[in-house]
């Protein structure tokens, strides 16, 4: 099955080209299940093979998340905060209770996206309350690049090193996330024993 959807993906990235892997990392992006390890990978292996760029590959797939994430930060945007503040409190989310998450977000919107374009299941997710909290486009924007362009180099960089094995590909990705997902409870212990010292400050 896995060499199946694999040797699926080579043939169509390698027929589409760079337009093919910003769409399919857009729709990973967004509520679409595209496995990004199912598509960075066979790209960097097309690169191993000299039939593609390194650096294009890993923008266009920085960029396919990018427009991914903008589908769902515009839609909830526009759609969920109306909603929510009409309708939440039919499904135990107060309009009180919701304001304090949005609060949250707005304070700690840039860590929030950052980290959650790194981790599994959340990097698909994680525009949803930006758009509702209505983070500061810009900063959404940067930190969202930011964010998907090391996990696609990441596995860009997998799949330009082991080649066409897609179980080694696969047992990789795998221990990729693993690793970025220490690395990111690193990262946000650190946010948050600077906040609180710079908190205590003021």
């Amino acid at each position: 099955m896995i060499h199946t959807a694999v040797q699926w993906l080579l043939d169509t990235i390698g027929a589409m080209g760079y337009p093919g892997i910003f769409l399919l990392m857009a729709m990973e992006s967004s509520i679409i299940p595209v496995p990004s390890e199912f598509v960075m990978p066979p790209a960097g292996y097309l690169v191993y093979q000299g039939k593609m760029n390194m650096v294009i590959v890993i923008l266009s797939g920085t960029f396919g998340s990018l427009l991914g994430a903008y589908a769902n930060y515009f839609a909830s945007h526009y759609l969920g905060r109306p909603l929510i503040m009409k309708y939440g409190k039919y499904v135990l989310i107060p309009a009180d209770k919701f304001e304090r998450v949005e609060q949250f977000f707005l304070n700690h919107g840039e860590i929030s996206t950052f980290i959650g374009r790194l981790l599994p299941v959340v990097r698909h997710l994680i525009s949803i309350p930006a758009g509702i909290a209505g983070m500061n486009h810009l900063k959404f924007s940067l930190y969202t690049l930011i964010g998907a362009g090391i996990w696609c180099t990441i596995l860009t960089l997998i799949g330009y090193a082991i080649g066409e094995n897609q179980q080694l590909i696969i047992q990789y990705s795998h221990k990729a996330v693993i690793y970025v997902i220490i690395t990111s409870a690193a990262l946000v212990a650190v946010y948050a024993w600077w906040y609180r010292r710079r908190a205590n400050k003021f």
